[in-house]
């Protein structure tokens, strides 16, 4: 096993139909030298971002394997910890749920972090810790704990639906947790069954309330706006940030896999917009990071602040830096691809 991480260490992303793949390379092969020949179609992926590229390779060099063929540095690394979630969102699975991968070709606690400091190790600074629900995994502290002392990792947050993270947080940020992302999809407790298929509303509110009392700021919302469903409740949702360090990011509905999507249901980020326009006319775009997926918005005398997830009508693929290594050991990079590289999961199950 021992060799086999060492190739990871130098492996490097290549681009190609739109999805990236993993090329192993043997130690000791010395530095690999790039070369970027533009495109059009390269072409269409630069923005800003191609300034900012430059000037972080001058602060914190990284190395080529995060770097693709757009120059895009891919420094956010996501980690899901569990196939398993205690929710049945119906815009995430069949109410039935989906099968799971058998324990045994998991990732263990120990592979996790050894890879986890593989990427740090190459350049990656920021590691999210997602699902299925992350908090449902037993060693959750222990792996938060592990990943927060990597030296060369600036942030380490989580995505939770929030049913149990009231009563794990105050250890888990003891651990290293910097930030987190809570979803709530509705304000209506019976809503919110009806919509996860499972009770516990009053937990979600419960696990956001304690984030803020441990100083979380600002402790981020996610809701996916579905027509008929949630779209109601939009101006509900920002009035929570007029007096709470909260960041309420309105996600457009997008397709997965069984959660039976339709384009009837979205609702665009403009229609979305034009709805909190006209309750609060105060509403301003603020600077955006050149490697934000989010239009971030603040509102006069609100505490918090309102953000748009674009990813149906306003894709954000040019400054997107983000890798996925999912609960099995295989590698994602694009949410939207299909493709999977098993060129991780296959050194620890054969």
């Amino acid at each position: 096993m021992r060799r086999c991480f060492s190739k990871i260490t130098d492996c490097h992303l290549g681009f190609k139909n739109s999805n990236f793949l993993l090329v192993g390379s043997e130690v000791g092969s010395g530095s690999v030298t790039r070369t970027i020949t533009t495109t059009t179609s390269e072409r269409l992926f630069s923005s800003s971002y191609a300034a900012h590229q430059v000037d972080q390779i001058k602060d914190n060099p990284v190395s080529d394997m995060l770097i693709d063929k757009f120059g895009r540095l891919h420094t956010y690394l996501r980690i899901s910890l569990t196939e398993r979630c205690n929710l049945r969102c119906q815009y995430c699975m069949p109410s039935e749920g989906v099968e799971l991968t058998p324990k045994p070709q998991l990732l263990s606690q120990s592979e996790i972090v050894r890879l986890a400091g593989l990427f740090v190790s190459a350049g990656v600074n920021k590691i999210r810790l997602t699902g299925g629900e992350p908090t449902v995994r037993k060693d959750i502290e222990e792996i938060c704990l592990q990943l927060s002392s990597l030296k060369g990792l600036k942030n380490l947050a989580i995505t939770t639906n929030g049913i149990t993270l009231a009563k794990k947080l105050p250890r888990l940020k003891e651990c290293g947790l910097d930030s987190l992302n809570i979803s709530l999809d509705t304000l209506v407790p019976a809503k919110f069954e009806f919509l996860t298929r499972r009770k516990g509303h009053d937990r979600v509110m419960k696990s956001i309330d304690t984030a803020i009392e441990l100083g979380y700021n600002p402790v981020k919302v996610n809701c996916v706006i579905m027509r008929g469903l949630n779209d109601d409740e939009i101006c509900d949702f920002v009035e929570l940030t007029r007096d709470k360090p909260i960041n309420v990011r309105f996600i457009e509905f997008m397709p997965f896999d069984g959660n039976v999507w339709n384009v009837k249901k979205l609702v665009p980020y403009a229609e979305v917009m034009d709805k909190v326009v006209k309750r609060f006319p105060s509403i301003k775009r603020m600077q955006d990071h050149p490697t934000e997926t989010a239009k971030n918005f603040t509102i006069d005398g609100h505490c918090g602040s309102v953000s748009f997830i674009t990813s149906m009508t306003e894709h954000f693929c040019a400054g997107c830096n983000r890798l996925r290594l999912l609960a099995d050991g295989n590698f994602k990079v694009c949410l939207f691809g299909p493709s999977e590289v098993k060129y991780i999961s296959k050194f620890f199950h054969g």
